[in-house]
C-alpha cells in the first residue's frame, strides 16, 4: 500500500546512549505493526536539531526530516524536507500554551494549519509535576499520554502512547490530504522534543 494511503501507523522509539532510535511501521491489517517504513536516528545533545528519516535501517534513502529553523529561539519552529530536502511543510511548538499543555502547530502549504495539543489537562499537568516531585522524578511517567491534532475543530490525526515503559505509539490519520510525511516527522518530534 502507498504510504500516502496508509490511515493507521506504529512508532517505537529505542533509546541508546548516543541515539534516539525510531521505527515507524504500516499497519499489518489487524492493528498491529506490519511493514518497516520509516526508520530515524536522532543524535542526542545536538544544539541544532536535525533529524532524517530514512525509508529503511539501511538510511540508503530519505523519506524526509525535519531541522530547526534557529539554534535558539525557541518559537521559531522546524522545516520539514522532502528526500530531496525541499522544504514541504513545518511545525513549532507553542510555549505559552504549552506551559500547561504541551501544544503544537503543523502546517502544509495550501491548507490551513493544524493544531494539536494533550488529549488530558489533568495528565498534562501530573506530567509537569512528576519532574518536581523527589525520588520519583527519575522513574517512568507511570500514565499515557496522547495528542489530538484538529484542523479547523475537525480531527486530522492522533497520536497515541500505547505502553507505560517503552515509547510504543499508534498514530491514527483521519485527514487522507494530509501528507504522511509531516505526519512522521510531527509524531516523531512529539516524543523527541517534547521535554524541551
Amino acid at each position: 500500500m502507498p504510504l500516502q494511503a496508509m490511515s493507521t501507523l506504529h512508532m517505537h522509539q529505542k533509546v541508546t546512549f548516543m541515539v534516539n532510535r525510531y521505527e515507524i511501521f504500516a499497519d499489518d491489517g489487524n492493528g498491529a505493526p506490519g511493514d518497516l517504513i520509516a526508520f530515524v536516528e536522532q543524535k542526542r545533545m545536538k544544539l541544532k536539531e536535525q533529524v532524517t528519516i530514512y525509508t529503511d535501517s539501511t538510511k540508503s534513502r530519505e523519506l524526509a526530516g525535519f531541522r530547526a529553523r534557529k539554534m535558539i529561539d525557541l518559537g521559531s519552529g522546524y522545516d520539514i524536507l522532502d528526500g530531496e530536502g525541499n522544504v514541504i511543510g513545518l511545525f513549532r511548538k507553542d510555549f505559552k500554551k504549552s506551559l500547561t499543555s504541551s501544544t503544537w502547530h503543523l502546517e502544509q502549504p495550501g491548507q490551513p494549519p493544524i493544531t494539536g495539543s494533550e488529549r488530558s489537562s489533568a495528565i498534562a499537568i501530573l506530567r509537569r509535576l512528576w519532574n518536581f516531585i523527589p525520588l520519583i522524578e527519575n522513574f517512568p511517567f507511570p500514565f499515557r499520554y496522547h495528542f489530538d491534532f484538529a484542523r479547523d475543530g475537525k480531527q486530522s490525526f492522533s497520536v497515541d502512547k500505547n505502553t507505560w515503559i517503552r515509547d510504543h505509539y499508534t498514530i491514527r490519520i483521519e485527514d487522507p490530504a494530509l501528507d504522511r510525511r509531516l505526519v512522521i516527522a510531527q509524531a516523531v518530534a512529539v516524543d523527541a522534543l517534547q521535554a524541551r
